[in-house]
């Protein structure tokens, strides 16, 4: 077992998402946008706006972030940020065992989403500041009385720390701007809610930063009105997300008739965080 899976399994134990805090992930194992599915975005609002629970008592409270980064392995050239994002990017193997690859699976080199002022998604062009970004598209597929899920995971890889930084603050500012945002024809979402914390913030123990969002997700081809959320962290220059889009059959926790997503969106986002610090910290 190598030092991310390790250290997945206690992270696992506390996870903070934007201010969610979720206990009793999987034993082990490996688990797999800003930006997927044409979506980014985000608000502010109060911490009672999203469940939280305590971190259990057995586990130690960490005083600082596990990870030291090697100046000699962060990257420089978009070659580097490439062979980065593809090795940390969680694919439908991380999300789940019901989970496969959609059709196309990765997003195009060039894509980056734009929120314009009316508050529509559109193809933009990635900024200087971003070395390369790719969103993995994965969903469970329709059947009986559950319709498909959708979900993606993201990895941005920025030339600084503090262009990773700027990225998580506009994120909070485009949903406080467009509570309502479409995503394309046919496709919404709206009263969007969202939260930021910082490392030992409001249970943040995972990430240098953190941020979630919650809201409906409505479209043509899915009869009324669906959970959507959307939890991004980052790891010094490098951000990750992971965005879910629900379906007839699901909620975000697990009830009797429907089933959950939210330890599987965590799962696939805390092992990008762990993939991106086996990729950039200090080799002992």
């Amino acid at each position: 077992m190598g030092n991310g899976d390790r250290r997945l399994l206690r992270a696992c134990c506390a996870v903070l998402v934007g201010g969610l805090i979720l206990t009793g992930c999987s034993d082990g194992g490996d688990a797999d946008g800003k930006r997927p599915d044409g979506k980014g975005g985000k608000g502010s609002t109060s911490a009672s706006a999203v469940p939280t629970t305590t971190v259990p008592t057995s586990t130690p409270t960490p005083t600082a972030l596990d990870f030291v980064p090697d100046p000699k392995r962060l990257p420089k050239t978009e070659a580097d940020a490439r062979r980065l994002a593809l090795a940390v990017v969680a694919g439908p193997d991380v999300w789940g065992p019901d989970y496969v690859k959609r059709t196309p699976y990765l997003s195009d080199p060039d894509y980056w989403p734009v929120l314009g002022a009316n508050c529509s998604w559109a193809t933009g062009v990635r900024p200087s500041t971003v070395l390369y970004s790719v969103t993995a598209y994965s969903e469970v597929p329709a059947e009986g009385a559950r319709g498909t899920l959708r979900v993606a995971s993201t990895v941005t890889v920025h030339r600084t720390e503090a262009d990773a930084d700027w990225e998580m603050a506009g994120t909070l500012e485009e949903a406080l701007r467009c509570p309502d945002q479409k995503l394309r024809d046919g496709e919404r979402i709206s009263g969007l809610i969202s939260l930021g914390n910082t490392f030992g913030v409001g249970g943040n123990f995972t990430a240098t930063d953190s941020l979630g969002e919650r809201g409906a997700y409505l479209s043509d081809a899915v009869k009324g009105e669906q959970f959507y959320g959307w939890y991004q962290s980052r790891i010094g220059q490098i951000t990750v997300a992971t965005v879910v889009k629900g379906a007839p059959g699901y909620s975000e926790v697990q009830t009797d008739t429907t089933a959950g997503t939210i330890t599987s969106q965590v799962q696939a986002l805390v092992t990008m965080i762990e993939r991106a610090k086996d990729e950039l910290e200090v080799q002992s």
